[in-house]
């Protein structure tokens, strides 16, 4: 009986073998689509291709918003985390974690940073691909610069590369609607296949390993929109940032020392886009690709907060520059948002995601800063919660219609029956409204400086600004250290 079976299972093999190999191999053997074959080519040339003076610039821009991002996140819950699991896997030391004096491996490095970056909500963000860039993207390309002693000008090619794959395969997808379709998370997948791109440009891989290290964003890409109920904020870090930037680096470590994968990620049988959207048209991932570079449309915060809060607070500073007032003399602050943005930030229980909170704390302070948005005590102080009392958010669905922009109206009542009203339609620090090279260094200075010192701090913002001069980015290490 037991020969009869053993005869049976090596006959129903050959079967099987004699059928399934021809077929995979068949598929196997299917030539490239002529836009995996241009992204390929165009991913493996990023390193050697110079970019538009204007582009360099915005480029160091977001670098150094993201590298005070990790820095500041290190006091932060999420942050606290990730420093643990650093601590705990330090065996190699090749990779710094930013804002401590732990070394661990290009991988853990990766993934640590990334969760640094989005312990909070300081870090970049791309309206059009519903996704925040910086966090897995810069620390993804960090670490891999680490490993493989990197100059400057490679770094800053790799980050705008990452910056305009990541964004394009999400804009293909369908971006925030796919989002709402699927449930998946748009963030994770931008910053999966963007981490991948400028940690394989780093890697100074050849167009058919590029085409390979978007095979195994594709097979890495995950994450699930239910990130929305995490209300520490850890879950977040990992599925925008964390894992995303551990994938990047894990794909080009593997490719290069060999790893082969699928030639077309894109298309032919079972491929990413059927499986995640199978009316994405491909073409989009190549859409303007080498002529409109994504970086240049990606949002810097000007205040550490969550993204719904930022027009209220450019308006309500707005409305004190043309008209002073002290916060004892309002009577009323009433807010308007796209009723989305209202549910996402009314009352929570974190102060910089709570719109009334924010707006609480800028009548009192005259401004927001880091520590004010993530003093959770002050949410009791009795002087807060008498501004808060005069805070009325109104979900207005006539500014859904002007989504993605996050226009806000804002009415101040005083007491003395004085109504002041401003319409922000551009938040400062957007595409379409820049914050200039001294406002990004300033908030760089404000994060970085408390946990780094004023004189290092200093120093790391003058050398991010001057990065295509490093000949190696580990010469950032000491300034990256705390002091």
């Amino acid at each position: 009986m037991q020969t009869t079976r053993r005869t049976l299972l090596k006959s129903a093999a050959a079967v099987v073998s004699g059928v399934s190999l021809p077929l995979r191999f068949a598929r196997a053997a299917n030539a490239p689509s002529p836009i995996i074959v241009k992204l390929g080519n165009y991913m493996s040339e990023a390193a050697a291709r110079a970019l538009p003076a204007e582009v360099i610039e915005k480029t160091k821009h977001h670098i150094l918003d993201t590298l005070a991002a990790m820095v500041s996140g290190t006091g932060l819950p999420p942050g606290k985390v990730a420093q643990a699991m650093a601590k705990a896997h330090t065996g190699e030391k090749t990779a710094t974690v930013v804002g401590t004096n732990i070394l661990c491996g290009p991988i853990e490095a990766a993934m640590v940073n990334g969760m640094l970056a989005h312990s909070d909500e300081t870090d970049d963000s791309h309206a059009p691909s519903q996704s925040h860039p910086g966090c897995s993207i810069v620390p993804a390309t960090l670490a891999a610069s680490e490993q493989f002693g990197t100059d400057g000008t490679r770094m800053i090619r790799a980050v705008a590369l990452g910056y305009d794959i990541g964004t394009r395969v999400t804009m293909t997808l369908g971006a925030l609607d796919f989002q709402l379709a699927t449930h998946h998370s748009s963030h994770s997948i931008a910053g999966d296949f963007g981490s991948s791109a400028a940690a394989g440009c780093v890697a100074g891989l050849n167009p058919q390993q590029m085409r390979w290290i978007l095979d195994y964003a594709g097979q890495q890409a995950a994450g699930v929109a239910a990130w929305q109920r995490d209300t520490d904020h850890i879950e977040k870090s990992l599925v925008f940032a964390g894992w995303p930037a551990r994938n990047g680096v894990t794909a080009a470590l593997l490719i290069q020392i060999g790893g082969t994968g699928v030639d077309d990620i894109m298309a032919g049988a079972d491929n990413f886009l059927l499986a995640f959207n199978p009316k994405a048209d491909p073409e989009g991932l190549i859409d303007k690709l080498g002529e409109r570079y994504e970086i240049t449309r990606t949002n810097i915060k000007k205040w550490t907060v969550g993204s719904p809060i930022q027009a209220p607070l450019d308006a309500l500073e707005a409305i004190r520059k043309k008209h002073p007032f002290e916060a004892d003399q309002v009577q009323k602050v009433v807010v308007r948002m796209a009723t989305g943005d209202a549910r996402t930030v009314n009352n929570r229980e974190m102060p910089d995601i709570s719109l009334q909170h924010m707006v609480s704390v800028m009548l009192l302070d005259k401004t927001a800063s880091f520590a004010a948005a993530h003093d959770k005590p002050r949410m009791q102080d009795p002087a807060v919660l008498r501004q808060r009392a005069k805070v009325e958010l109104i979900a207005d669905v006539e500014l859904d219609k002007l989504h993605p922009a996050r226009v806000s109206i804002v009415e101040v009542t005083l007491a003395d029956g004085t109504k002041l009203t401003e319409r922000v339609e551009a938040v400062r620090g957007t595409a379409e409204n820049p914050m200039t090279r001294e406002e990004v260094v300033a908030k760089a200075r404000e994060l970085t400086t408390p946990i780094l010192g004023a004189d290092k701090s200093a120093k790391l913002i003058q050398k991010i600004l001057a990065l295509e001069t490093v000949k190696d980015v580990r010469e950032l290490r000491p300034l990256l250290q705390r002091g």
